[in-house]
């Protein structure tokens, strides 16, 4: 490697594993593994190491690309300054992934893995939208039910480690999820207990009362990877199928609840509280809330990164008036930031041109997104009496950019789970808005609202009728 590229400053060989994680995306590689490899070069907790993990088709290809590299991971910081190569040490193998999950299932009884942590998408929780909780009902949580000694979902797997570990009197492991939802350790609490319901009533009581499933807040700006992104770490020397590029911030607030240990992660600053939730609802409303602000009138004028789009008045005036009017309101200060200094901040972060971030992926999985990120922060508008025009407008946003097509008439490429499903209803909700606001799994009770619905079609018809950049003016005036 070239000098210019920072390496683990630490001796792999004597890592040992404590974390299994579940998701090896890019987030992951670029938040939590990070956080690890600065500990480790420490000379701190080096048996924490990390073991990687998967339950779908996409983690096999990712096993495969690390394994080629002893587990190895290029990072690279983008900012205003330059870019900053590095090398992350800190994950030391990767599961098998294979039908029934028997491997996994097996790394997670080892009574030397103490925490299991998720990166499985907003939407790989199995949450209803209309109440609010875990779905029992979901086809793939029945047929895990079915199955429970060969489960494909990652929640009947735990439930499968931890029967395991109980049986062989071992601890159980802490369950620590890093994805974006509010209240994260207590969803994916419900999930797992949910699950375990559904198979051994007398397992799902000892999970409740035993396991541990802290909240957390995690936060990282990081761009899927491309042939942009392997041309950035060819040019450093780097030859990597998989490399992560990244914005310079990053962010972990967690709660202090690992009853069988943890790394020292205060050391290398992340913040350990009882109080996760008022962060995460800053970040989620002000950050995760404000991408999807950003992405769909962008990605619908054809505008392809996110920093470009913070550079057009209409995209960014738009970001500011909901955010100031019907977003911060809701939103409590934490010790380091008010909502506003926070907002300031996001602004900032979403307008570094070196990231590259794309619109197109912050328009990715608006079905599984839209529930967490923008219909609670139009709940809350409506409940205060507030106004939702911004609001409503962002979803018109959303309907008409899943109607597969750009202003100019470009056909989208699908971009959610659900495409097949979200563009004949965006389609028909040109001529019935109520079509769209129908979809009970992502509006809830907040799509029967008339004050929004009234909102929500007026907003749609004026998206079709005259164009995205003619409807953010008429808003901004």
């Amino acid at each position: 490697m070239p000098d210019a590229v920072a390496r683990p400053g630490y001796d792999r060989s004597a890592l040992t594993p404590g974390i299994l994680h579940v998701g090896l995306g890019n987030f992951h590689r670029a938040h939590q593994a990070v956080y690890l490899d600065d500990l480790f070069a420490l000379g701190e907790d080096h048996d924490w190491a990390l073991v990687g993990a998967g339950v779908r088709a996409p983690d096999a290809k990712m096993r495969d690309a690390l394994k080629a590299q002893d587990c190895l991971s290029t990072v690279i910081e983008m900012s205003a300054a330059g870019e900053a190569p590095r090398i992350i040490g800190a994950m030391i193998d990767f599961v098998e992934v294979a039908e029934g999950n028997g491997p996994l299932i097996a790394a997670m009884t080892d009574p030397a893995i103490r925490i299991v942590s998720l990166t499985v998408t907003e939407g790989g929780y199995f949450v209803s939208a209309e109440t609010g909780t875990f779905d029992p009902n979901h086809p793939d949580i029945r047929a895990d039910a079915t199955r429970p000694d060969a489960p494909a979902t990652v929640f009947g797997a735990i439930v499968a480690a931890l029967r395991a570990r109980r049986a062989a009197g071992v601890d159980p492991f802490t369950v620590m999820s890093c994805d974006n939802l509010p209240g994260n350790g207590d969803v994916t609490r419900d999930a797992v207990v949910g699950f375990a319901q559904l198979v051994d009533l007398e397992l799902a009581d000892w999970i409740e009362g035993q396991v541990a499933f802290p909240n957390a807040m995690v936060d990282r700006i990081t761009p899927a990877t491309g042939d942009r992104e392997r041309a950035i770490a060819a040019k450093h020397g780097i030859d990597d199928p998989v490399p992560v590029t990244c914005e310079p911030f990053r962010q972990w607030v967690v709660e202090d609840k690992f009853p069988t240990g943890r790394p020292a992660l205060e050391k290398v600053g992340v913040t350990f509280t009882d109080d996760v939730h008022t962060y995460e609802r800053m970040k989620i409303r002000i950050l995760n809330g404000g991408h999807a602000i950003i992405a769909y009138p962008a990605a619908l004028m054809g505008i392809e990164f996110v920093h470009e789009a913070m550079a057009d008045p209409l995209v960014s005036g738009f970001l500011r008036k909901v955010e100031e009017t019907e977003v911060l309101p809701h939103v409590h200060p934490v010790p380091e930031f008010t909502p506003a200094a926070y907002l300031e901040l996001i602004v900032e972060r979403f307008s570094n041109p070196a990231v590259l971030d794309t619109t197109r992926r912050l328009c990715l999985d608006g079905s599984n997104r839209q529930p967490k990120f923008i219909v609670p922060a139009v709940a809350d508008a409506l409940a205060s009496g507030a106004s939702i025009e911004g609001l409503a407008l962002e979803s018109a946003l959303w309907c008409r950019y899943c109607a597969g097509t750009l202003d100019d008439g470009t056909e989208i490429a699908p971009n959610d789970p659900s495409w097949d499903k979200l563009v004949p209803r965006a389609l028909a909700a040109r001529d019935d808005p109520s079509t769209w606001l129908a979809q009970a799994d992502i509006y809830g009770a907040t799509g029967k609202d008339a004050g929004f619905a009234e909102a929500f079609g007026r907003w749609l018809t004026m998206l079709w009728q005259d164009g995205t950049a003619a409807t953010l003016r008429a808003y901004l005036a």
